[in-house]
């Protein structure tokens, strides 16, 4: 197995400092799946060698620590994900199986070798003993551990499954797909529910927001659709942003999610009002594979095709509140940096999204991507 690097770069001769965010990882090979733990600086990590990695993470410059390793994929690892409890961490792979293993030491628990007849793509822990996982085929089961096997199992999507979504009360499963739809399952009741119209291009992710009122869908058209809770049936909006794609989307807040796409950037969007707010960080040029978010939604996590997962410090969109009106700007020009290593990094970008403080700031940014 490649062994993955502790960071990217060693501090020599000075003392150890705290940094804003912990230092880049490096891999090997371009990890496709990261995910951190609920409760601690946990970070796990797949990689297209079908490797999983666990790293603790720090602020304190040099302390970003390699825990364990596991090689049991024989083909890529294309999500991971850590159960509610954080005792757990599941695995799925291009080679159809899915494998649970202890977070504590890395030891491969429970393994379905043929848990689905297509290549597994994403998979989401509903609660402690449920979970669900989709495929390339547009398969979708979800697992019940208490009995060891599927207890729905549903195909009505015609193209791969790439990213679920689940209520608060563990219910109603949603899973985009690249057939360009909405997937409505309900868990309780073990039933398929209903099928959204199609959206132009595939559906890359799904989820909440507005204390889960509204469903947030990224699509490959670069475009982000909005849903109501009760009208799945079609899109009750869309924002096109200025981006190639939307790859992967997490929520921030209940209003502002941070999406990352093909050209490297991750921007932070608003959400009702639509509007995108800035560049959070980059993978210069390299297309984004997945974003998480740290609990408390101070820390965003990204691994990209550079080989590296990137930490950038999100704490400020918490108290971001974005006003109806909108300023007129200037089209076309450079998204504002909203962190200290975002490119072209200003003092205080936020100076001029909070009500009521110098309006006149914000002229030339690209903070408004409905044009």
């Amino acid at each position: 197995m490649a062994a993955a690097g502790e960071g990217c770069s060693e501090p020599a001769g000075r003392e150890p400092r705290l940094r804003d965010t912990p230092e880049d990882i490096c891999f090997e090979a371009t990890a496709n799946a990261i995910a951190l733990h609920p409760a601690r600086p946990l970070l796990a990590a797949g990689d297209v060698d079908g490797d999983v990695y666990l790293y603790s993470y720090s602020c304190t410059e040099g302390q970003n620590r390699q825990l364990w390793s596991s090689g049991h994929h024989l083909k890529s690892c294309r999500d991971v994900a850590f159960s509610q409890d954080g005792q757990k961490l599941f695995t799925v792979s291009k080679d159809k199986s899915i494998h649970i293993l202890t977070v504590e030491e890395g030891r491969l628990e429970t393994r379905f070798p043929k848990a689905h007849s297509s290549a597994l793509n994403c998979v989401l822990p509903i609660d402690n003993h449920v979970f669900a996982t989709g495929d390339d085929g547009g398969a979708l089961k979800v697992w019940d551990l208490r009995k060891g096997d599927a207890i729905l199992e549903g195909r009505q999507q015609e193209e791969y499954i790439s990213a679920m979504a689940v209520d608060g009360n563990g219910k109603i499963l949603l899973t985009a797909s690249g057939d360009g739809t909405l997937g409505v399952f309900n868990v309780k009741r073990r039933r398929f529910e209903l099928l959204s119209e199609p959206q132009n291009g595939d559906l890359t992710s799904v989820v909440l927001l507005k204390r889960g009122k509204k469903v947030a869908c990224g699509s490959s058209e670069g475009t982000i659709y909005l849903f109501n809770w009760d009208g799945f049936g079609a899109a009750s909006d869309r924002f096109a942003l200025r981006a190639e794609s939307v790859d992967c989307m997490v929520p921030i807040t209940d209003s502002i999610v941070c999406v990352g796409s093909l050209d490297g950037v991750i921007r932070a969007v608003n959400i009702l009002p639509n509007r995108v707010l800035g560049c959070v960080g980059q993978h210069l040029g390299e297309p984004i594979e997945q974003l998480a978010v740290a609990p408390g939604g101070q820390l965003l996590a990204s691994c990209a095709h550079d080989q590296k997962v990137k930490f950038w410090d999100v704490s400020a969109l918490g108290g971001l509140v974005v006003d109806d009106y909108r300023k007129k700007k200037k089209k076309g020009g450079p998204l504002r940096a909203l962190s200290g290593k975002a490119v072209g990094s200003g003092e205080d970008f936020f100076a001029d999204l909070r009500d009521g403080d110098e309006p006149e700031a914000a002229a030339g940014s690209d903070s408004d991507g409905s044009d």
